[in-house]
Protein backbone atom coordinates (compact mmCIF):
# COMPACT_ATOMS: atom_id res chain seq x y z
CA UNK A 1 0.00 0.00 0.00
CA UNK A 2 1.23 3.07 -1.22
CA UNK A 3 2.58 5.78 2.24
CA UNK A 4 -0.40 8.37 0.70
CA UNK A 5 -2.99 5.80 0.95
CA UNK A 6 -2.03 4.36 3.96
CA UNK A 7 -1.53 8.26 5.55
CA UNK A 8 -5.69 8.22 4.18
CA UNK A 9 -6.74 5.53 6.04
CA UNK A 10 -5.61 6.28 8.81
CA UNK A 11 -6.88 9.60 9.04
CA UNK A 12 -10.58 8.43 7.97
CA UNK A 13 -10.48 5.53 10.39
CA UNK A 14 -9.94 8.57 13.34
CA UNK A 15 -12.63 10.67 11.77
CA UNK A 16 -14.87 7.73 12.01
CA UNK A 17 -14.43 7.23 15.76
CA UNK A 18 -14.68 11.89 16.24
CA UNK A 19 -17.29 12.33 13.72
CA UNK A 20 -19.56 13.00 16.41
CA UNK A 21 -17.53 15.60 17.77
CA UNK A 22 -18.58 19.05 17.69
CA UNK A 23 -17.14 21.05 14.99
CA UNK A 24 -16.69 18.23 12.33
CA UNK A 25 -20.35 18.31 11.84
CA UNK A 26 -21.51 22.33 12.76
CA UNK A 27 -18.53 23.14 10.27
CA UNK A 28 -19.30 20.72 7.79
CA UNK A 29 -20.76 22.29 4.45
CA UNK A 30 -22.29 20.55 1.00
CA UNK A 31 -22.85 22.05 -2.23
CA UNK A 32 -24.23 20.35 -5.48
CA UNK A 33 -22.99 22.70 -8.65
CA UNK A 34 -24.77 21.60 -12.14
CA UNK A 35 -23.02 22.66 -15.79
CA UNK A 36 -24.62 22.31 -19.14
CA UNK A 37 -21.99 22.18 -21.51
CA UNK A 38 -21.82 22.95 -25.37
CA UNK A 39 -18.54 22.69 -27.26
CA UNK A 40 -18.42 23.28 -30.78
CA UNK A 41 -14.85 23.44 -32.34
CA UNK A 42 -14.38 24.38 -36.32
CA UNK A 43 -11.16 23.50 -38.06
CA UNK A 44 -10.89 25.40 -40.62
CA UNK A 45 -8.14 24.59 -42.90
CA UNK A 46 -5.71 21.54 -43.31
CA UNK A 47 -6.22 17.83 -43.75
CA UNK A 48 -8.16 15.80 -40.88
CA UNK A 49 -5.26 14.24 -38.88
CA UNK A 50 -5.80 11.72 -35.99
CA UNK A 51 -6.15 14.79 -33.28
CA UNK A 52 -7.80 17.38 -35.66
CA UNK A 53 -11.22 16.57 -37.34
CA UNK A 54 -12.50 19.27 -39.47
CA UNK A 55 -15.28 19.92 -36.85
CA UNK A 56 -15.73 18.92 -33.17
CA UNK A 57 -18.92 19.02 -31.11
CA UNK A 58 -20.45 17.50 -27.98
CA UNK A 59 -23.17 18.33 -25.33
CA UNK A 60 -23.61 17.25 -21.96
CA UNK A 61 -25.02 17.79 -18.64
CA UNK A 62 -22.35 17.20 -15.43
CA UNK A 63 -22.89 16.85 -11.36
CA UNK A 64 -20.52 18.20 -8.95
CA UNK A 65 -21.19 17.06 -5.44
CA UNK A 66 -19.40 18.60 -2.77
CA UNK A 67 -18.36 17.78 1.46
CA UNK A 68 -16.26 19.81 2.81
CA UNK A 69 -16.18 19.28 6.39
CA UNK A 70 -15.30 20.52 9.81
CA UNK A 71 -12.71 19.27 12.54
CA UNK A 72 -12.13 17.22 15.08
CA UNK A 73 -11.60 19.09 18.21
CA UNK A 74 -8.09 18.80 19.59
CA UNK A 75 -4.24 20.41 19.22
CA UNK A 76 -4.29 17.96 16.57
CA UNK A 77 -8.08 18.00 13.84
CA UNK A 78 -8.87 15.87 11.48
CA UNK A 79 -11.57 16.07 9.34
CA UNK A 80 -12.75 14.43 5.87
CA UNK A 81 -13.98 15.86 2.09
CA UNK A 82 -15.30 14.80 -1.07
CA UNK A 83 -15.82 15.33 -4.48
CA UNK A 84 -18.23 13.57 -6.74
CA UNK A 85 -18.23 13.90 -10.49
CA UNK A 86 -20.62 12.68 -12.97
CA UNK A 87 -20.96 13.85 -16.91
CA UNK A 88 -24.14 12.59 -19.21
CA UNK A 89 -23.75 12.67 -22.67
CA UNK A 90 -26.57 14.59 -23.79
CA UNK A 91 -25.27 14.31 -28.03
CA UNK A 92 -21.67 13.49 -29.83
CA UNK A 93 -21.36 11.52 -33.26
CA UNK A 94 -18.57 9.49 -34.30
CA UNK A 95 -17.71 12.24 -36.46
CA UNK A 96 -18.02 15.13 -33.77
CA UNK A 97 -16.45 13.28 -31.20
CA UNK A 98 -12.93 14.38 -31.32
CA UNK A 99 -11.75 11.28 -31.27
CA UNK A 100 -13.10 9.46 -34.82
CA UNK A 101 -10.17 7.22 -34.82
CA UNK A 102 -10.04 5.75 -31.53
CA UNK A 103 -6.74 6.56 -31.13
CA UNK A 104 -7.26 8.87 -27.85
CA UNK A 105 -8.54 8.26 -24.39
CA UNK A 106 -10.80 11.09 -24.39
CA UNK A 107 -12.88 13.11 -27.09
CA UNK A 108 -13.77 16.53 -26.87
CA UNK A 109 -15.22 16.41 -23.71
CA UNK A 110 -16.14 12.86 -22.96
CA UNK A 111 -13.85 9.98 -22.43
CA UNK A 112 -13.78 7.15 -25.56
CA UNK A 113 -15.21 4.22 -26.15
CA UNK A 114 -13.50 2.90 -29.07
CA UNK A 115 -14.11 5.85 -31.73
CA UNK A 116 -17.61 6.96 -29.46
CA UNK A 117 -18.22 9.21 -27.05
CA UNK A 118 -19.01 7.48 -24.08
CA UNK A 119 -22.52 7.42 -22.81
CA UNK A 120 -21.56 8.42 -19.04
CA UNK A 121 -18.36 8.61 -17.29
CA UNK A 122 -17.92 9.47 -13.11
CA UNK A 123 -15.90 9.58 -10.15
CA UNK A 124 -15.42 9.61 -6.23
CA UNK A 125 -12.54 11.50 -4.89
CA UNK A 126 -12.12 11.59 -1.16
CA UNK A 127 -9.35 13.72 0.90
CA UNK A 128 -8.39 13.39 4.13
CA UNK A 129 -6.99 16.27 5.91
CA UNK A 130 -5.57 16.78 9.33
CA UNK A 131 -4.92 20.69 11.11
CA UNK A 132 -2.39 21.70 14.25
CA UNK A 133 -2.97 25.27 14.61
CA UNK A 134 -2.70 26.99 11.18
CA UNK A 135 -0.55 24.07 9.49
CA UNK A 136 -2.59 22.00 7.35
CA UNK A 137 -2.42 18.44 5.59
CA UNK A 138 -4.19 17.13 3.06
CA UNK A 139 -3.27 13.58 1.51
CA UNK A 140 -5.97 12.41 -1.21
CA UNK A 141 -7.62 14.36 -4.09
CA UNK A 142 -6.24 17.54 -4.22
CA UNK A 143 -7.13 20.94 -7.15
CA UNK A 144 -4.38 23.01 -6.45
CA UNK A 145 -3.73 26.50 -7.80
CA UNK A 146 -0.56 27.75 -7.25
CA UNK A 147 2.21 28.76 -10.38
CA UNK A 148 3.48 25.57 -10.76
CA UNK A 149 0.57 23.14 -10.59
CA UNK A 150 -3.06 24.76 -11.71
CA UNK A 151 -6.02 22.77 -12.15
CA UNK A 152 -8.08 22.70 -15.34
CA UNK A 153 -11.83 23.27 -15.08
CA UNK A 154 -12.42 24.39 -18.94
CA UNK A 155 -14.65 21.60 -19.88
CA UNK A 156 -17.80 20.00 -18.58
CA UNK A 157 -16.27 18.48 -15.11
CA UNK A 158 -13.13 19.62 -13.70
CA UNK A 159 -9.68 18.25 -13.91
CA UNK A 160 -8.40 16.55 -10.59
CA UNK A 161 -5.08 15.54 -8.68
CA UNK A 162 -3.89 12.16 -6.41
CA UNK A 163 -0.72 13.15 -4.20
CA UNK A 164 -0.62 15.39 -0.71
CA UNK A 165 -0.22 19.17 0.25
CA UNK A 166 0.69 20.55 3.39
CA UNK A 167 -0.36 24.65 3.75
CA UNK A 168 1.29 26.47 6.74
CA UNK A 169 0.10 30.25 7.84
CA UNK A 170 1.54 30.20 11.26
CA UNK A 171 3.52 33.07 9.98
CA UNK A 172 1.84 36.93 10.02
CA UNK A 173 1.88 37.31 5.98
CA UNK A 174 3.35 34.57 4.77
CA UNK A 175 1.99 31.24 3.40
CA UNK A 176 4.10 28.13 2.81
CA UNK A 177 3.01 25.27 0.40
CA UNK A 178 4.82 22.33 -0.11
CA UNK A 179 2.94 18.84 -2.10
CA UNK A 180 3.74 15.55 -4.37
CA UNK A 181 1.11 14.49 -6.63
CA UNK A 182 1.51 11.08 -8.36
CA UNK A 183 -1.45 11.17 -10.64
CA UNK A 184 -3.95 13.83 -12.72
CA UNK A 185 -7.63 12.20 -13.70
CA UNK A 186 -8.35 14.48 -16.88
CA UNK A 187 -11.44 16.24 -17.38
CA UNK A 188 -12.56 14.19 -19.61
CA UNK A 189 -11.70 10.72 -18.14
CA UNK A 190 -12.34 8.81 -15.21
CA UNK A 191 -9.11 7.60 -14.81
CA UNK A 192 -5.92 8.52 -13.07
CA UNK A 193 -3.02 8.38 -15.22
CA UNK A 194 0.26 9.28 -14.86
CA UNK A 195 2.46 12.85 -15.14
CA UNK A 196 3.89 14.09 -18.24
CA UNK A 197 4.28 17.02 -20.63
CA UNK A 198 3.84 18.00 -24.55
CA UNK A 199 5.79 16.28 -26.77
CA UNK A 200 6.05 13.22 -24.48
CA UNK A 201 2.96 12.50 -23.61
CA UNK A 202 1.96 10.87 -26.74
CA UNK A 203 -1.47 13.01 -27.38
CA UNK A 204 -2.24 11.45 -30.84
CA UNK A 205 -1.51 8.31 -29.14
CA UNK A 206 -1.55 7.70 -25.10
CA UNK A 207 0.36 4.13 -25.25
CA UNK A 208 3.09 5.75 -26.98
CA UNK A 209 3.90 8.54 -24.58
CA UNK A 210 6.48 8.74 -21.47
CA UNK A 211 5.11 9.08 -18.23
CA UNK A 212 6.29 9.29 -14.46
CA UNK A 213 4.61 9.40 -11.48
CA UNK A 214 6.18 12.31 -9.40
CA UNK A 215 5.64 15.57 -9.08
CA UNK A 216 7.00 17.70 -6.45
CA UNK A 217 6.59 20.98 -5.47
CA UNK A 218 7.42 24.07 -3.11
CA UNK A 219 7.13 27.79 -2.17
CA UNK A 220 5.24 30.73 -0.70
CA UNK A 221 3.63 33.96 -1.03
CA UNK A 222 4.64 36.86 1.37
CA UNK A 223 2.41 40.22 1.98
CA UNK A 224 5.28 42.63 1.83
CA UNK A 225 1.95 45.58 2.19
CA UNK A 226 -1.27 45.02 2.06
CA UNK A 227 -1.54 45.74 -1.43
CA UNK A 228 2.42 44.07 -2.87
CA UNK A 229 2.87 40.13 -2.72
CA UNK A 230 6.36 38.33 -3.86
CA UNK A 231 5.91 34.57 -5.06
CA UNK A 232 8.89 32.43 -4.83
CA UNK A 233 8.11 28.37 -6.57
CA UNK A 234 9.44 25.42 -7.50
CA UNK A 235 8.20 22.62 -9.25
CA UNK A 236 9.74 19.32 -10.35
CA UNK A 237 8.51 16.40 -12.54
CA UNK A 238 10.98 13.79 -12.36
CA UNK A 239 12.72 12.91 -15.61
CA UNK A 240 10.99 15.63 -17.37
CA UNK A 241 12.08 19.12 -15.93
CA UNK A 242 12.56 21.66 -13.02
CA UNK A 243 11.23 24.90 -12.76
CA UNK A 244 11.62 28.07 -10.84
CA UNK A 245 8.90 30.71 -10.70
CA UNK A 246 9.11 34.27 -9.40
CA UNK A 247 6.22 36.44 -9.10
CA UNK A 248 5.37 40.26 -8.28
CA UNK A 249 1.36 41.49 -7.83
CA UNK A 250 0.60 45.09 -6.80
CA UNK A 251 -2.25 47.17 -6.74
CA UNK A 252 -2.20 51.01 -6.60
CA UNK A 253 -4.98 53.68 -6.08
CA UNK A 254 -4.70 55.86 -9.26
CA UNK A 255 -7.29 58.69 -9.35
CA UNK A 256 -10.99 56.61 -8.92
CA UNK A 257 -9.72 53.84 -9.87
CA UNK A 258 -7.14 50.65 -9.21
CA UNK A 259 -4.13 49.59 -11.51
CA UNK A 260 -2.90 45.90 -10.86
CA UNK A 261 0.31 44.76 -12.03
CA UNK A 262 0.94 41.22 -12.29
CA UNK A 263 4.94 40.22 -12.90
CA UNK A 264 5.65 36.60 -13.63
CA UNK A 265 9.41 34.78 -14.16
CA UNK A 266 9.83 31.01 -15.10
CA UNK A 267 13.13 29.32 -15.30
CA UNK A 268 12.61 25.81 -16.96
CA UNK A 269 15.56 23.25 -18.02
CA UNK A 270 15.56 19.55 -18.23
CA UNK A 271 15.49 16.78 -15.48
CA UNK A 272 17.02 12.80 -15.96
CA UNK A 273 15.88 11.33 -18.83
CA UNK A 274 14.64 14.57 -20.36
CA UNK A 275 18.58 15.68 -21.08
CA UNK A 276 19.45 12.85 -23.18
CA UNK A 277 16.43 10.33 -24.15
CA UNK A 278 14.47 11.02 -27.20
CA UNK A 279 11.02 9.54 -26.18
CA UNK A 280 11.06 12.12 -23.18
CA UNK A 281 12.24 15.27 -25.30
CA UNK A 282 9.74 18.70 -24.72
CA UNK A 283 7.81 20.03 -27.82
CA UNK A 284 10.05 23.05 -29.56
CA UNK A 285 12.24 23.85 -32.47
CA UNK A 286 15.90 22.66 -32.00
CA UNK A 287 19.34 22.90 -34.16
CA UNK A 288 19.88 19.55 -36.46
CA UNK A 289 16.49 17.88 -34.56
CA UNK A 290 14.45 17.04 -37.33
CA UNK A 291 11.24 16.18 -34.91
CA UNK A 292 11.54 19.98 -33.53
CA UNK A 293 11.99 18.28 -29.74
CA UNK A 294 14.65 18.12 -27.06
CA UNK A 295 15.29 18.90 -23.67
CA UNK A 296 13.87 21.14 -21.53
CA UNK A 297 15.15 24.73 -21.93
CA UNK A 298 13.24 28.34 -21.25
CA UNK A 299 12.97 31.26 -19.67
CA UNK A 300 9.47 33.17 -19.64
CA UNK A 301 9.14 36.79 -18.51
CA UNK A 302 5.54 38.33 -18.58
CA UNK A 303 3.86 41.27 -17.32
CA UNK A 304 0.07 41.97 -17.50
CA UNK A 305 -1.29 45.82 -16.39
CA UNK A 306 -5.11 45.99 -15.59
CA UNK A 307 -6.81 49.32 -14.80
CA UNK A 308 -10.35 49.25 -13.19
CA UNK A 309 -12.64 52.45 -13.09
CA UNK A 310 -16.43 52.54 -12.85
CA UNK A 311 -17.00 49.14 -13.65
CA UNK A 312 -14.46 49.16 -16.78
CA UNK A 313 -11.30 47.03 -16.65
CA UNK A 314 -8.75 48.42 -19.63
CA UNK A 315 -5.56 46.09 -19.99
CA UNK A 316 -2.49 45.22 -21.71
CA UNK A 317 0.40 42.64 -21.56
CA UNK A 318 3.81 41.37 -22.90
CA UNK A 319 5.26 38.01 -22.70
CA UNK A 320 8.68 36.84 -23.78
CA UNK A 321 9.45 32.59 -24.27
CA UNK A 322 13.15 32.61 -24.25
CA UNK A 323 15.09 30.05 -25.03
CA UNK A 324 15.19 26.21 -27.47
CA UNK A 325 11.94 24.37 -26.06
CA UNK A 326 8.57 25.56 -25.48
CA UNK A 327 7.36 26.50 -22.05
CA UNK A 328 7.02 23.18 -19.97
CA UNK A 329 3.96 22.26 -17.90
CA UNK A 330 1.86 19.26 -16.38
CA UNK A 331 0.51 18.10 -19.71
CA UNK A 332 -1.24 14.49 -19.65
CA UNK A 333 -2.75 15.31 -23.57
CA UNK A 334 -6.01 15.44 -22.53
CA UNK A 335 -6.64 19.23 -21.20
CA UNK A 336 -4.49 21.59 -19.08
CA UNK A 337 -3.88 24.85 -17.77
CA UNK A 338 -0.72 26.70 -16.67
CA UNK A 339 -0.19 29.97 -15.05
CA UNK A 340 0.01 32.23 -17.62
CA UNK A 341 -1.28 35.56 -18.32
CA UNK A 342 -1.72 33.74 -21.99
CA UNK A 343 -3.59 30.93 -21.52
CA UNK A 344 -6.49 31.59 -23.34
CA UNK A 345 -10.03 29.73 -25.11
CA UNK A 346 -7.67 27.82 -27.52
CA UNK A 347 -4.08 28.84 -27.27
CA UNK A 348 -1.30 29.63 -24.77
CA UNK A 349 1.35 31.83 -26.54
CA UNK A 350 4.16 30.21 -25.06
CA UNK A 351 6.18 28.62 -27.95
CA UNK A 352 9.84 28.64 -28.24
CA UNK A 353 11.34 31.89 -28.91
CA UNK A 354 8.02 33.66 -29.09
CA UNK A 355 6.94 37.04 -28.38
CA UNK A 356 3.13 38.22 -27.11
CA UNK A 357 1.56 41.03 -26.19
CA UNK A 358 -2.13 41.34 -25.64
CA UNK A 359 -5.06 44.05 -25.07
CA UNK A 360 -7.64 43.13 -22.79
CA UNK A 361 -11.41 45.25 -22.21
CA UNK A 362 -13.92 44.05 -19.63
CA UNK A 363 -17.25 45.88 -18.44
CA UNK A 364 -19.10 44.98 -15.18
CA UNK A 365 -23.08 46.01 -16.13
CA UNK A 366 -23.85 46.32 -12.10
CA UNK A 367 -22.13 49.75 -12.34
CA UNK A 368 -25.73 50.81 -15.20
CA UNK A 369 -28.23 48.29 -12.80
CA UNK A 370 -27.41 44.96 -14.02
CA UNK A 371 -25.61 43.25 -11.20
CA UNK A 372 -24.83 39.81 -12.48
CA UNK A 373 -24.01 41.09 -16.23
CA UNK A 374 -20.03 41.07 -17.62
CA UNK A 375 -18.32 40.94 -20.43
CA UNK A 376 -15.06 41.11 -21.79
CA UNK A 377 -12.20 40.78 -24.85
CA UNK A 378 -9.06 39.43 -25.57
CA UNK A 379 -7.16 39.90 -28.52
CA UNK A 380 -3.37 38.25 -28.55
CA UNK A 381 -0.66 38.50 -31.12
CA UNK A 382 2.48 36.18 -31.21
CA UNK A 383 5.42 36.28 -33.43
CA UNK A 384 8.99 35.25 -33.72
CA UNK A 385 7.62 31.85 -32.85
CA UNK A 386 10.83 28.81 -33.60
CA UNK A 387 9.11 25.88 -34.76
CA UNK A 388 9.84 23.33 -37.82
CA UNK A 389 8.27 23.47 -41.06
CA UNK A 390 6.33 20.69 -43.48
CA UNK A 391 10.31 18.97 -44.38
CA UNK A 392 11.06 18.81 -40.40
CA UNK A 393 13.56 21.61 -40.75
CA UNK A 394 14.61 24.68 -39.02
CA UNK A 395 12.02 27.11 -39.49
CA UNK A 396 11.49 30.60 -37.41
CA UNK A 397 9.56 34.19 -37.45
CA UNK A 398 5.79 32.07 -37.70
CA UNK A 399 3.39 34.34 -35.48
CA UNK A 400 -0.68 33.31 -34.22
CA UNK A 401 -3.21 35.25 -33.05
CA UNK A 402 -6.32 34.85 -30.90
CA UNK A 403 -9.00 36.60 -30.24
CA UNK A 404 -11.58 35.83 -27.07
CA UNK A 405 -14.88 37.04 -26.38
CA UNK A 406 -16.84 35.98 -23.12
CA UNK A 407 -20.40 37.56 -22.41
CA UNK A 408 -22.18 36.07 -19.00
CA UNK A 409 -24.77 36.88 -16.65
CA UNK A 410 -25.50 34.66 -12.61
CA UNK A 411 -28.80 35.89 -11.56
CA UNK A 412 -27.92 37.71 -8.34
CA UNK A 413 -30.82 37.34 -6.36
CA UNK A 414 -34.83 34.99 -6.09
CA UNK A 415 -35.34 31.96 -6.61
CA UNK A 416 -32.44 31.23 -9.57
CA UNK A 417 -30.62 33.01 -7.60
CA UNK A 418 -26.61 31.61 -8.60
CA UNK A 419 -28.57 30.18 -12.07
CA UNK A 420 -25.25 31.36 -14.71
CA UNK A 421 -25.57 31.49 -18.43
CA UNK A 422 -22.26 31.94 -20.70
CA UNK A 423 -21.08 32.52 -24.13
CA UNK A 424 -17.63 32.32 -25.11
CA UNK A 425 -16.35 32.63 -28.40
CA UNK A 426 -12.56 32.43 -29.31
CA UNK A 427 -10.85 32.63 -33.00
CA UNK A 428 -6.96 31.54 -33.47
CA UNK A 429 -5.29 32.18 -37.07
CA UNK A 430 -2.00 31.05 -37.45
CA UNK A 431 1.24 30.53 -40.03
CA UNK A 432 2.69 27.54 -38.23
CA UNK A 433 3.61 24.75 -40.51
CA UNK A 434 1.03 21.78 -39.89
CA UNK A 435 -1.53 24.06 -37.89
CA UNK A 436 -5.16 24.50 -38.36
CA UNK A 437 -6.89 27.44 -37.58
CA UNK A 438 -9.97 27.42 -35.27
CA UNK A 439 -13.01 29.16 -34.40
CA UNK A 440 -14.82 27.70 -31.01
CA UNK A 441 -18.07 28.68 -29.23
CA UNK A 442 -18.84 27.16 -25.83
CA UNK A 443 -22.29 27.73 -24.34
CA UNK A 444 -22.46 27.32 -20.46
CA UNK A 445 -25.47 26.79 -17.96
CA UNK A 446 -24.78 26.32 -14.54
CA UNK A 447 -26.21 26.00 -11.27
CA UNK A 448 -25.25 25.89 -7.89
CA UNK A 449 -27.19 24.84 -4.76
CA UNK A 450 -25.82 24.69 -1.47
CA UNK A 451 -27.27 21.61 0.62
CA UNK A 452 -26.31 22.34 3.46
Amino acid sequence: MKKSTLALSVALGVIAQQAGAAGFIEDSHATLSARNFYINTDNRNGADTATSHSKNAEWGQGFDLRFISGYTQGTVQFGVDAIGLYGVRLDSSRAEHGNYNGTLSGGTVFPSDGNEAVNDFASLGVTGKVKISQTELKLGTLQPKLPVIVTNDGRLLPQTFQGGQITTNDIKDLTLVAGQVEKAKGRNSSNNENLSIGGANGSSNYSAGKFTNKFYYAGGDYKLTKDLTAQYYYGNLEDFYKQHFLGLTHNWAIGPGVLKSDLRYFNSSDDGKNGNTPAYYSSGNYNGVTSGKGKVDNNLYSGLFLYTVAGHTFGGGYQVSNGSSDFPWLNQGDGSSAYLTTDMQIQKFARAGERTWQARYAYDFAKVGVPGLTAGVVYLKGSDIDTVNASRTEFTGQSEWERDITVAYVIPEGPLKNLGVAWKNAMWRTDIASARDQDENRLIVSYSLPLF
